[in-house]
């Protein structure tokens, strides 16, 4: 158990550290439905991996189980990834929608609160 606390803490601790790195930013991942599946699908086939892992990690490391009960786990974490993955997606379509139109928002109000020159 400790192990795996200090492993947590440590990838932490690095993405902590290479997040307030000074230097150019990566580029803005793309705008539009194929940009938000690509996020939305690789952030749910890494989060299923992992589950998977520590799933695996657990019945065969601590709790000394395997065949059945494996094979229940990985299905089920998949029926759960299928249960939630559609309610993710619209959330996310939703969270991304709002920000658009919050900036989209401001941009206008940024235009006319700009002096117009009379020429």
């Amino acid at each position: 158990m400790a192990t795996g606390y200090l492993l947590v803490m440590g990838c932490l601790a690095v993405g902590t550290r290479l997040a307030r790195r000074p230097g150019p930013r990566p580029a803005a991942p793309g705008h539009g439905w194929a940009a938000l599946l690509r996020r939305v699908g690789a952030t749910a086939a890494g989060g299923y991996l992992v589950l998977a892992a520590v799933v695996t990690g657990y019945y065969f490391g601590v709790a000394r189980l395997g065949g059945d009960f494996l094979a229940d786990a990985l299905t089920g974490t998949a029926r759960l990834l299928a249960l939630v993955l559609p309610l993710w997606l619209a959330a996310s379509w939703l969270t991304e929608r709002a920000r658009a139109r919050r900036s989209r928002t401001r941009r206008s109000r940024a235009r006319r609160s700009q002096p117009r020159s009379r020429e």
